[in-house]
C-alpha cells in the first residue's frame, strides 16, 4: 500500500495538504481502517506474555512504564483480543509520504540507504582531508559470512586534524566524544540526525566560531549506522519500511523475518539477563559480543577512550576523567543515564545527571536511568559497556515522541530536518563540548 499526501484524505478521514510542510510533530494519530500496521498499548506485559504475542505475529516495540507497545494491524489486535488482552489504539506506524519523486539511494520520502550513506561518507572525507578521516571499524555479520550484499561498520573522524590526531590510540592528545546511530536498524531517524551532526562539524569549520573552536580542541567520531545489514532489511521495505530491529544472524534458530541478535543486548558488560529465545526482539545472542557488529563497536570504542574506571562496578570514574559517548535510539524523548542492567545508582550517578540536565536544556527530554524512564532493565547495553568498562561519561538518546507525524520508529522523513534535528543539535553541542571533563560539574 503507497501512501502519498493527497488534497483529501477520505479513507483517513482526514484533510492534509499537498507538502510535506502539513508534516507536524503533533499532529493526531489517525484510526486505522483495513489492514494498516498500528501501534497498540497494552498493559505492561510478562515475559510470558510478550512472548505469546510475538508468536501469533505481533513485534514488541517498547516498555513505557506500567503499559507495553506492540505492533500489529487490527486483525492481530482481534487475536489479542481472544487471548484476553485488551490493546487500545495509540498511532499508525507508517506516516504520510510527500508527492515527490524518490530520490535514488533513499527510501520512505528521502532516509538514505547504507550504500548511500557509504558513498556520503567517503565523499565528505575525500573533499576534507583537513577536518575529516573516514575508518573502517569491522565487518557486519553478512560479510563474515562471505555474502556480497554485507558490509564494512564505518566510523568518521572529526576534527582540525593535526599530527597524531585521528588515530585508533586511547592516549590522544585531544578529548573525544563519540556517537553511534543506528544500532536498532529501524530507528531510522537516528542516523539521520548523526549525519546532519557531521554535516554540521565540517560545513561550519572556520564560519561558526563555536564549532570552530570545538573542532580545534576535541576530536568527534561518528558511527552513522552500526547495523548496516539489519538497516539495508529495513530499507528493502521501501515506502513501507521492514520492522527490523536486530542484525542479519540467522545461525541461532529458524525465526523467519525474526532473524538477528540484538546488538544493544549483546556487549560484553553486564551481558546475560535479557531475552535467550533467538525469535525475540530483544535477543541477547549466544554468548557475549557474539556479534560482530559489537565486537567492532566495543574495539573501536576501547582504541578511542582509555579506561579510567576500577574493575569493582562501584568504583567511579575520577573527577578529572575525560571523554563521552552518546547512543542515538528510538522513540521517547528521554536521555538515559547508567546503569541500564541494575537498579543501583551508578558511581558517578550526580555527575552524569548533571550533565544530562545540561544536555537536555536544548531538546526537553526527561533526564534518568532506564528506572526513571522506560521502567525496565536491558543487560549487554552499548551504554553501560563504554561507561562501566572504560569510565566514559555514557548516555542514550530516545529521540521523537510516541505518536504523531514525528513519532515512533518511522517519522516522517521533513521531521529530521523540521523537528528531530533542530531539537538534538544543541543537546550534542552541549556534550561534545564537555568532553575534556564530563564529570567536573
Amino acid at each position: 500500500m503507497k501512501r502519498r499526501l493527497v488534497t483529501a484524505s477520505v479513507a483517513l478521514g482526514v484533510v492534509v495538504a499537498a507538502t510535506s510542510a502539513t508534516l507536524t510533530a503533533q499532529a493526531d494519530p489517525v484510526e486505522p481502517a483495513g489492514d494498516p500496521l498500528a501501534t497498540w498499548t497494552v498493559p505492561r506485559l510478562t515475559a510470558d506474555e510478550a512472548a505469546e504475542l510475538e508468536r501469533i505475529g505481533f513485534t514488541l516495540a517498547h516498555d513505557h512504564g506500567d503499559e507495553t507497545h506492540i505492533i500489529g494491524d487490527e486483525a492481530l489486535a482481534a487475536e489479542a483480543r481472544e487471548l484476553g488482552y485488551d490493546p487500545e489504539f495509540l498511532d499508525t506506524v507508517y506516516k504520510e509520504l510527500p508527492v515527490t519523486a524518490e530520490q535514488e539511494g533513499t527510501y520512505y520520502g528521502g532516509y538514505r540507504t547504507v550504500d548511500a550513506y557509504e558513498a556520503d561518507l567517503q565523499a565528505i572525507a575525500e573533499a576534507n582531508p583537513e577536518l575529516a578521516s573516514l575508518h573502517d571499524i569491522g565487518d557486519s555479520w553478512l560479510k563474515t559470512q562471505g555474502d556480497p550484499a554485507g558490509h564494512d561498520v564505518y566510523a568518521i573522524c572529526l576534527t582540525k586534524i593535526a599530527a597524531g590526531d585521528c588515530e585508533s590510540d586511547p592516549d590522544s592528545t585531544k578529548p573525544r566524544f563519540s556517537l553511534v546511530a543506528q544500532m536498532h536498524a529501524r530507528e531510522i531517524a537516528t542516523g539521520e540526525v548523526a549525519w546532519r551532526w557531521i554535516e554540521k562539524l565540517v560545513d561550519g569549520y572556520g564560519t561558526d566560531p563555536e564549532v570552530t573552536e570545538l573542532m580545534d580542541t576535541t576530536e568527534i567520531w561518528v558511527v552513522p549506522i552500526a547495523n548496516p545489514d539489519g538497516v539495508d532489511i529495513v530499507a528493502s521495505g521501501g515506502d513501507d519500511p521492514i520492522l527490523q530491529r536486530k542484525n542479519a544472524n540467522d545461525g541461532n534458530g529458524n525465526c523467519g523475518d525474526r532473524l538477528g541478535v540484538d546488538l544493544n543486548r549483546n556487549s560484553t558488560f553486564a551481558w546475560g539477563d535479557d531475552s535467550t529465545n533467538p525469535c525475540s526482539e530483544t535477543y541477547q545472542g549466544p554468548s557475549a559480543g557474539s556479534e560482530p557488529e559489537t565486537q567492532a563497536v566495543e574495539d573501536w570504542l576501547r582504541a578511542l577512550h582509555p579506561d579510567q574506571r576500577g574493575e569493582d562496578p562501584q568504583d567511579a570514574a575520577p573527577a578529572d576523567a575525560r571523554d563521552v559517548f552518546i547512543t542515538l535510539h528510538s522513540y521517547g524523548e528521554y536521555i538515559i543515564v547508567p546503569w541500564g542492567y541494575s537498579s543501583d545508582a551508578a558511581p558517578n550517578d550526580a555527575g552524569l545527571r548533571a550533565l544530562g540536565a545540561a544536555m537536555a536544556k536544548s531538546n526537553g527530554y526527561f533526564v534518568g536511568t532506564n528506572d526513571d524512564t522506560v521502567g525496565y532493565s536491558t543487560s549487554g547495553t552499548t551504554d553501560d559497556m563504554a561507561y562501566g568498562e572504560l569510565g566514559v561519561a555514557a548516555f542514550t538518546y530516545e529521540i521523537g515522541p510516541d505518536t504523531g507525524d514525528c513519532g515512533g520508529f518511522f517519522p516522517a522523513f521533513t521531521c529530521v530536518d523540521d523537528t528531530l534535528w533542530p531539537e538534538n543539535e544543541g543537546a550534542l553541542m552541549t556534550a561534545a563540548q564537555a568532553a575534556a571533563a564530563p564529570y567536573a560539574g
